[in-house]
């Protein structure tokens, strides 16, 4: 039931972009057609569970016994880095359509704040590794959802009446400003399921 609590407070409650604001790049720049807001959402779930995966060890293993934690988020950065680089040059040598599928988003991955934040994350909350698997594919989805909501809404405020002065990042900053408001709603439930359950 815990992991339970956790994905719904990882998607709604304490979603990565609409509650923490990580990740506004993409979420702005990549979220005018549905289809690229859910090719960006795949492409960040698939990468931040891998460097989850890959920066947990590094933290406890490398980090922690020779007390180099203050280089936590220069070495995020460089391993989230060359991971991506490196599902690059599998993906187009194995799997190219799947390549060609993620297209330009596995190099926007680099610059995404969502994967360091992630990693961040799940250090300064304890997770063990299978938590920090969970809470990554949870908060990769939380991602995605709002990517692709608000690529929806923005697909229909195209085809509709929108004053001129309003057009265009306005319009997209009004509704992403709406959408956080509207996750906002979600906020207690976690709570309120870890009282309904007993967990601590």
């Amino acid at each position: 039931m815990s992991y339970i609590i956790m994905i719904i407070a990882a998607i709604f409650v304490n979603n990565i972009v609409l509650a923490q604001f990580l990740g506004i790049c993409p979420f702005l720049g990549v979220s005018k057609k549905v289809d690229t807001a859910a090719g960006m959402g795949m492409a960040v779930a698939f990468v931040m569970l891998l460097a989850t995966l890959v920066t947990w060890p590094i933290y406890y293993y490398v980090l922690v016994p020779y007390e180099l934690q203050f280089m936590q988020t220069i070495v995020y950065i460089l391993v989230i880095a060359a991971l991506v680089q490196m599902v690059e040059i599998i993906l187009k040598k194995s799997m190219p359509s799947l390549y060609s599928a993620l297209g330009v988003f596995l190099p926007l991955i680099t610059t995404n704040c969502t994967i360091l934040g992630v990693a961040i994350n799940v250090i300064n909350f304890e997770y063990s590794l299978l938590e920090s698997a969970v809470y990554a594919v949870a908060t990769a989805f939380g991602f995605s959802l709002a990517m692709i909501l608000f690529a929806g809404i923005r697909e229909q405020i195209e085809v509709s009446d929108v004053p001129k002065g309003m057009k265009g990042t306005p319009i997209a900053l009004l509704i992403a400003g709406l959408l956080a408001l509207a996750f906002m709603g979600f906020s207690g439930i976690d709570n309120t399921l870890k009282v309904m359950f007993n967990i601590g």
